[in-house]
């Protein structure tokens, strides 16, 4: 081997983003495991600055096509807090209705066609649907369940347009939402299947000393609202965001990475940390189907988060079909309100984890200042942090380092990182020192 070995994974097509990991090794140990955000930010924050507040939905939905939602309901969240706006219970709950179609729509994707082939040397759902026609069938028809009630809901399944300041630009009919019914409670006991198969996978041995980060609500499980907890004891409200995590700067990322602000260490949002940190608000049905498939109490291993996301799959399919059987339309379809100069703050849960906004307005209802903190810069210490112990203690083991290299593809992909609304994410570069 030279004294410089240098090795190149191929552009991946089941993360989006562009990004890449260098591994430096010196005299075979790992010295330093990199992270890399190589595209330009695409400065969405500016974007909003002198834009009447009502434009904040539609432009934070474009940030991502698949977790739009998310970005809608944290800007409204935070505006409505900013503004002093109350919504009605029937607003509340579709809003969570609406976020059950996110999760499954991005859950069941990322469980059957991103994350699934990993666990059987496939390089795509497609080839993986060769092997398990019926599996990924099933997971292309609970992601068409997602897509259809974001339709039915938000107008349309790409960057919904029916979400409001104070609510909705409309309510759906009865019979739009009703007539969803028969395809959720067929989804609800497809959902079982699929987390039964995936508990099943071979799962590679990882655990770590993770700081779990996640909203907890005591009435529900955590969408739209709640404290930040952590499994190190932390419990404050949104609003102390600032107080207890902090975004820095690394020189070999564009993106700004995510800590705790005293220790300046790394956390982990997600599905894995929602599952531990939220167990006991889970439905009956999940947690004994939890139980039923092996799911730890504390899980640690970053590679079962695929039993996490199936979980939830049935967790939001339980939840939607509540609230679709009970939906009568009344009232109004959002609150009104006269622009006010102000500042708020508000997370929601993504399906990858904490989503953080905060915003000022200005007296004719413009946007003035805009932050928004996306999971996956909130775990991108985490993830190196999980690389450099994963190759520790496999670098002696593996017959090679391109084995070694998609090892590390397939640990960053547990995660479901969304780096941007790109198509590809990973190159490995290996730098051996002697």
């Amino acid at each position: 081997m030279s004294t410089t070995d240098v090795i190149e994974v191929p552009i991946l097509t089941r993360v989006e983003g562009e990004g890449g990991v260098t591994i430096r090794v010196r005299q075979n140990t790992i010295e330093n495991v990199q992270l890399r955000i190589y595209e330009p930010p695409r400065l969405f924050e500016a974007l909003l600055c002198g834009r009447a507040l009502e434009d904040t939905p539609d432009i934070t939905a474009r940030i991502c096509g698949i977790c739009p939602v998310a970005y809608q309901m944290s800007s409204v969240h935070a505006l409505e807090a900013a503004l002093g706006i109350q919504t009605t219970p029937q607003i509340r709950r579709l809003r969570r209705l609406l976020y059950c179609g996110e999760w499954i729509e991005s859950h069941a994707l990322h469980i059957h066609l991103l994350h699934a082939p990993d666990f059987f040397g496939a390089a795509s759902g497609i080839e993986l649907a060769q092997r398990f026609p019926q599996e990924i069938t099933r997971g292309l028809q609970l992601k068409k369940h997602g897509n259809r009630l974001l339709e039915a809901l938000g107008g349309r399944a790409i960057h919904p347009i029916n979400v409001a300041v104070g609510g909705f630009y409309r309510l759906p009919r009865r019979e739009e939402l009703a007539g969803l019914i028969p395809d959720f409670e067929w989804g609800l006991e497809a959902a079982i299947a699929a987390t039964r198969w995936v508990a099943s996978f071979p799962f590679p041995e990882l655990t770590q000393p993770y700081e779990f980060v996640s909203l907890s609500h005591p009435d529900e499980y955590p969408f739209n609202e709640g404290e930040i907890v952590s499994s190190q004891g932390l419990r404050v409200p949104v609003t102390e965001f600032d107080r207890h995590f902090v975004e820095v700067h690394v020189a070999h990322s564009t993106a700004l990475q995510a800590v705790r602000h005293e220790q300046r260490t790394p956390y982990f949002v997600g599905p894995l940390a929602r599952i531990n940190l939220n167990r006991g608000q889970l439905s009956q049905t999940v947690q004994r189907l939890a139980d039923e498939v092996g799911m730890e109490s504390e899980c640690r291993n970053p590679f079962r988060s695929i039993i996490a996301r199936a979980l939830e799959l049935v967790q939001v399919y339980e939840e939607a079909l509540d609230i679709l059987r009970g939906y009568h339309p009344s009232g109004p379809s959002r609150m009104p309100y006269q622009p006010a100069a102000g500042q708020a703050c508000a997370a929601t849960e993504a399906p990858r984890g904490l989503l953080f906004h905060d915003y000022q307005i200005d007296d004719a209802g413009k946007i003035r200042q805009a932050r928004i903190i996306p999971p996956t810069s909130q775990n991108q210490r985490q993830i190196e942090g999980d690389l450099t112990t994963y190759l520790s203690r496999n670098l002696q083991a593996k017959a090679s380092r391109e084995e070694l290299a998609s090892d590390c593809e397939r640990l960053v992909r547990t995660y479901d990182p969304c780096i941007s609304c790109s198509t590809h994410f990973l190159r490995v570069r290996w730098e051996e020192i002697p």
